[in-house]
């Protein structure tokens, strides 16, 4: 999240909250009833131990001045609000900001359909970036799921703005300029169509309900033409000539099956790797060594990765 900072106060207690927000911006010229909002805190001060009690301080104190001018006042939105407050408690301090987004930032606007144990954009993109494939080479994910990383590769190859398909609160502001947000959007297109040649991404998914939602995905995301999709299991799948990355985030029995059941996926895996794609390089998200170890793979890297509060390591491996 990117949160604006719009004053810093002292509070030390329900009273001191109340006057300090009233006091902190020229709310009626923000915030007509017509707009709706959201308060999100985060730590504690004197008096102030309840992060639900706090938020209601805060909304009090906007409406209240609502109310003495209009005789009207906001309505409240939980999840799809015009504008969103953060207040941020700390040891008799208070800081106020306006949340730019809303929700995280991880969110690109283009997942339509999500699996059982979606990989966060923001962190496929990372793991993209770590294995340093480049464009110029094939990317094929052999258990694609709802389509993450197939998703990531191509914006990454087009230059693709994270979070050009979505809004962002920052729209609503008092001073927001359109002519110039319109202007950054346009060269940001600009830049995603110039020419450019092309890698070969690939992915697969064995489950026709989630393949579905992987298309639903990348047809959101304009992304429909640049990866291809193939239904079924992995074993059938044929590779690129050209030698390339192959990357996944295969169940590792946290989230997604039984980990005696997933033995025999990472065998058959292993085995696929080395019998179709000899010099290519494998990386694979994995938050169980007891499975990883299935593959019968040396391992060049290991490279610790937060997957969700999973403690994950990023595995690399060079397939002979």
């Amino acid at each position: 999240r990117f949160l604006r900072e719009i004053s810093k106060f002292s509070c030390n207690g329900p009273a001191s909250l109340y006057q300090g927000i009233q006091n902190s911006l020229a709310w009626n010229a923000w915030i007509h009833p017509s707009i709706s909002f959201r308060v999100d805190v985060s730590g504690s001060s004197f008096g102030l131990t309840h992060s639900h009690f706090s938020a209601l301080q805060v909304k009090n104190a906007i409406i209240d001045l609502q109310r003495d001018k209009w005789g009207n006042r906001s309505n409240i939105n939980l999840h799809n609000p015009d504008l969103c407050i953060h207040l941020h408690l700390n040891r008799g301090k208070a800081i106020l900001s306006f949340d730019s987004s809303g929700n995280s930032l991880h969110r690109r606007g283009y997942k339509i359909a999500m699996g059982i144990a979606p990989l966060k954009e923001n962190i496929a993109s990372g793991l993209i970036r770590i294995s340093q494939w480049n464009a110029s080479i094939p990317l094929v994910d052999p258990l694609c799921g709802s389509g993450t990383f197939l998703m990531e590769a191509a914006s990454i190859a087009l230059d693709f703005p994270p979070g050009l398909n979505r809004s962002f609160l920052f729209e609503n502001w008092l001073d927001f300029d359109q002519v110039l947000w319109n202007q950054e959007k346009d060269l940001a297109i600009r830049i995603q169509k110039s020419n450019k040649e092309l890698p070969m991404i690939i992915g697969c998914e064995q489950n026709k309900e989630i393949a579905n939602q992987a298309k639903m995905n990348l047809s959101a995301a304009s992304l429909d033409k640049i990866v291809q999709l193939k239904t079924g299991h992995f074993r059938e799948l044929k590779l690129p000539k050209k030698k390339g990355f192959l990357l996944c985030n295969p169940p590792y029995g946290k989230r997604i099956g039984k980990e005696n059941e997933l033995q025999a996926l990472y065998e058959e895996l292993g085995k696929f790797c080395k019998k179709n794609a000899s010099g290519w390089q494998l990386w694979l998200l994995n938050g169980n060594p007891n499975l990883s170890q299935f593959l019968q793979m040396k391992c060049n890297r290991r490279i610790p990765i937060s997957n969700g509060g999973i403690d994950c390591r990023w595995l690399n491996y060079s397939i002979h």
